[in-house]
């Protein structure tokens, strides 16, 4: 009997194994990146009356015969035809590989119809997206998923995360996603939920040219009210014309004197960074692309080249509900309403060039997005601490980030028992925050100097009213604020592996490999306060201090800032540097060397086994600026085994289990001790020193049932040990100041869970009958997740989130007994109970034309660790994320004209209108908004074409 090797073993190889159809790097190369059609399967079989069902029960002969599945990933192995296990034959290529997995193709992100892959991630069985893209696997967060581009680890722009956002990644430069959520020894160690596999498009099967456009509004934003700033000349594109441009005083401040003087602060940008206005009709959102391909036949060799270019520009805008407490009952401190506008701007590019000699195959991937937040807040309150009438914030910001990836493949067919494969890549990641200002204004009747003010009620603004004038006075240290904050960091990595193919009755195939990985991180956080030259905490004088924030600080009042006694103490305005409680910068490192060996072969008739071991060695380095502790270092190495059984013990059916030790180790941004506010949130996060590597122990069991091609039911159960996972904790260090989050430790958690999901298309012609419907199908793709977790917070010792100098419970000093940081029992953060996802529609399987309802529930889920009370004793309740429900309709009808196919796709988001509620509820039912606003429906209307 002819025997064929596993396809198991390319995928316990690879990251990036999806469907013939529709994977994105192919032997034969990928279509063009136009709209994927509408079918995903393999073409519908001939029905009586002329009808066709494009599902068919029993795989035909040809059907037996998909096109070979080249796969470009770490260890892969270059076979990819069906699989023969000992006279199983698995045509399905989610049903073939020995890990769970779930694969979302170019066809299945193009029905979501998501314009970036973290919401296309989101109808993924067991994932969730929380706060900007961070993709949560099983309720465990993004420290514990892994994300990859073609198989090589991405850098994070975020200074808070080493994860990725995948909200930067548009759908347009993804050929395929694929999330494997059970660990094999070819990826690294860190891994608790799942890994991500992002693979770009690569080599076209044909020469094309593609246009697109977008348009969208959000009935929250769009022709709404908004908060924007002027900003510089470029800013409509994303990038900075030198508006924001940092002087040397302020790079060199942390050597200095702290103070920056007057006629320094004169040459920062002025009215184009601090001037709020109010922008009554916003502008819609819009996007568009271009992209195209070549391929050239040299002799035996198929040389192909890609490339895509794409724009979008954004707005947002959050009428939110801001409040806190630090009280036992919840009695409010704060109540904030706030309005804030997010004007995002994203540029993406990506250039691929595939060489195919023989079944040799090098590939050149170079990956460009850049990514710019353009922010303006205005917040107004008359509840907060120490209240002494109606106050108002004003805050204008920039976030900017880049990420840049060039990568080099080599995959080496030496015979047909050898393999080899050899990839390395270099990747940049920045994230600069220039010109954070804040300022703080008092309505007030009086001025400073008791002169009374009267206002003629002609204010031109709905909302609070002020019965007088805003001023900046001393009652709100410092009046005004400035930061500027950069990130850099850089990844290098490398990997050889190697595959050999035992024949015999039973081939086994034996692989081996080594991974390395440098990382460097550079973070600053340069924090100035505004006061006057008579010290700390002054303002400017009367009547200066009446002025808006551009003519605050115009070179009249910089150099004559208290004009009542300029003859007898005069003034001028500073900048005071400031770092708040941390370091001002943090230099990090991660060096990683690791190696595997694994087999895979058959056991039993229809019982195959994956067995490997990864030995793994890692040197984690956080080196603090300008303070005297804070120095971490985690040098740790582990053995960390994994083996999956896989049982077919029916032609369309099979069994899976698992079982794996894996680690996560702390984030940089966790274990440096520097101050950083989450745009986000609006929240302070502070990192601890302290912290250690998690260790999870992981077991998995699952059933799949095939019953049709590209038709499934799979039910999974799981469940995970972690020690010492890292959670994130709430905390005040004072009455007077804000909720911050620190991070700690607990002695252990535990995970489990289970999901089912079901795949079924349903002809339409012998329902209805007629030609319309003789090609056109239902599709129903429904899952559901349910997950529970327990922490254990008993009398072992956890690093302290606040600050402390004695010991505290028979801990070091540092350290305080679990059950006095957390809760025994609760959830982990980011973990929802329930996730459903639901996905209705009807296609047509000859040509592009599609309808899709799309729901999606999350059950609540905690985001924060409630604070402990300010008398040490007891806490607060947790702070709650209500996801709610959320229901999308896309509809997409291709035709062709003038001799190109084009698309027309239409869009309508958040039909339900779900608000966005985080809060704390309290035994006495009091609830407190942490963050409450509405979320808009989104309508968006678009068009490309391809030549």
């Amino acid at each position: 009997m002819p025997q064929r090797l596993a396809f198991a073993t390319l995928l316990s190889l690879s990251s990036m194994l999806v469907a013939p159809a529709v994977l994105a790097q192919t032997a034969g190369g990928t279509a063009a990146p136009t709209p994927p059609p509408a079918q995903t399967s393999t073409p519908a079989t001939s029905q009586p009356g002329g009808a066709s069902d494009p599902q068919s029960a029993e795989p035909t002969a040809n059907d037996q015969q998909e096109a070979p599945v080249e796969v470009s990933a770490p260890g892969m192995n270059g076979d990819a035809g069906d699989i023969v296990v000992v006279g199983r034959n698995i045509p399905n290529v989610v049903r073939a590989t020995p890990q769970i997995v779930s694969v979302l193709s170019s066809a299945d992100i193009a029905r979501t119809g998501e314009g970036d892959i973290a919401g296309a991630l989101t109808r993924v069985t067991g994932l969730s997206v929380v706060g900007g893209g961070f993709v949560y696997v099983r309720g465990l967060g993004d420290r514990y998923s892994s994300s990859l581009l073609n198989g090589s680890p991405l850098p994070s722009p975020e200074p808070l995360r080493r994860s990725v956002p995948l909200d930067i990644f548009p759908t347009t430069i993804v050929g395929s996603a694929l999330v494997q959520k059970t660990y094999s020894v070819n990826y690294p160690g860190e891994f608790g939920g799942g890994v991500i596999n992002l693979t770009t498009k690569a080599i076209p099967d044909k020469n094309f040219l593609s246009f697109g456009a977008t348009i969208a509004a959000d009935d929250a934003t769009t022709s709404e009210l908004g908060y924007t700033y002027a900003g510089g000349d470029a800013d409509w594109i994303g990038y900075d014309d030198g508006t924001r441009k940092v002087p040397a005083f302020i790079r060199n401040a942390p050597d200095g004197s702290g103070i920056i003087p007057a006629e320094q602060v004169a040459q920062l940008s002025n009215a184009s960074t601090t001037l709020l206005q109010r922008n009554n009709q916003l502008p819609a959102n819009w996007s568009g692309e271009i992209s195209g391909g070549s391929v050239y036949d040299i002799g035996g060799s198929r040389l192909g080249v890609i490339a895509s270019l794409s724009a979008s520009n954004t707005f947002r805008t959050r009428f939110a509900n801001q409040q806190d407490s630090v009280s036992a009952d919840g009695t409010l401190r704060n109540d904030f309403t706030t309005l804030i506008t997010d004007n995002r701007i994203v540029a993406n590019a990506l250039v691929g060039v595939g060489l195919e000699f023989g079944e040799n195959t090098i590939r050149w991937t170079n990956v460009y997005i850049h990514d710019t937040l353009k922010q303006g807040r205005g917040s107004a309150a008359t509840l907060y601490n120490n209240a002494s009438g109606l106050r108002f914030q004003q805050n204008t910001n920039w976030f900017e980030r880049q990420l840049i990836e060039t990568q080099l493949v080599g995959e080496f067919k030496l015979s047909d028992a050898l393999k080899i494969d050899a990839r390395g890549a270099y990747a940049n990641s920045k994230r600069n925050a220039p010109y954070e200002r804040q300022f703080d204004y008092l309505c007030s009747a009086t001025t400073t100097t008791g002169l009374p003010i009267t206002s003629d009620g002609e204010q031109q603004a709905g909302g609070y009213q002020c019965a007088g004038a805003y001023q900046v006075t001393q009652r709100f240290t410092p009046f005004a604020s400035i930061i500027f904050s950069e990130l850099n960091e850089n990844l290098w990595t490398g990997q050889a592996d190697a595959s050999y193919k035992i024949d015999g009755d039973r081939p086994i195939t034996l692989s081996t490999g080594y991974f390395y990985q440098g990382t460097d991180r550079t973070s600053s956080r340069l924090q100035f306060n505004y006061q006057t030259s008579n010290g700390g905490g002054t303002a400017p004088g009367y009547p200066y201090n009446l002025l808006r924030p551009d003519y605050l600080l115009s070179p009249d009042v910089l150099n004559n800032a208290c004009p009542l006694t300029a003859n007898t103490a005069p003034c001028t305005i500073q900048l005071q540097f400031n770092t708040a409680a941390g370091a001002y910068r943090y230099d990090a490192s991660l060096d990683v060397h690791a190696g595997y060996v694994q087999a895979e072969g058959e056991a039993f008739d229809g019982l195959r086994a994956v067995v490997g071991v990864r030995y793994e060695r890692g040197d984690e380095r956080v080196t603090p600026f300008g303070v005297t502790t804070g120095l971490a270092r985690l040098k740790n190495d582990y053995f960390l085994p994994a083996s999956t059984l896989t049982w077919n013990f029916a032609a369309d059916m099979q069994l899976r289990a698992s079982a794996a030790k894996t680690i996560s180790r702390p984030q940089f941004r966790e274990l440096a001790p520097q101050q950083f506010r989450d745009p986000d949130s609006d929240r302070l996060f502070f990192g601890n020193p302290l912290l250690r590597d998690s260790k999870l122990y992981n077991l998995e069991a699952r059933y799949e049932w095939f019953f049709k091609r590209d038709q499934r039911f799979t039910l999974a159960g799981f469940y995970k040990r972690i020690d010492n996972p890292i959670e994130q904790v709430g905390f005040y260090t004072g009455a007077d100041d804000r909720l911050q989050t620190g991070f700690t430790y607990l002695p252990k958690a535990t995970l489990y869970g289970g999901e089912v999901e079901v795949q079924k298309y349903f002809p339409l012609a012998n329902v209805f009958g007629g030609d319309f419907f003789a090609t056109r199908r239902a599709l129903l793709i429904a899952n559901y997740t349910y997950t529970k977790s327990r922490i254990t917070a008993n009398g072992e010792c956890a690093p302290s989130v606040a600050s402390s100098t004695q010991a505290v419970g028979g801990c070091p000093v540092g350290f305080a007994p679990a059950s006095s940081l957390f809760r025994d029992g609760a959830p982990l953060t980011g973990q929802s109970d329930h996730l459903v996802n639901l996905q209705l529609g009807i296609e047509d399987s000859a040509a592009l034309s599609q309808i899709t309802l799309l729901f999606n529930y999350a059950s609540k889920r905690v985001t924060n660790r409630g604070p402990s009370l300010l008398s040490g004793t007891g806490f607060q309740p947790d702070i709650v994320e209500y996801p709610g429900i959320r229901l999308d309709l896309v509809a997409r009808q291709g035709f062709e004209l003038i001799g190109g196919k084009f698309e027309i796709k239409a869009e309508a988001r958040n039909l339900t209108r779900t608000r966005y509620r985080e809060s704390q509820t309290f035994s006495n039912g009091n609830e407190v908004y942490i963050n409450r606003y509405n979320l808009g429906r989104v309508f968006s209307l678009g068009v490309s074409t391809t030549f």
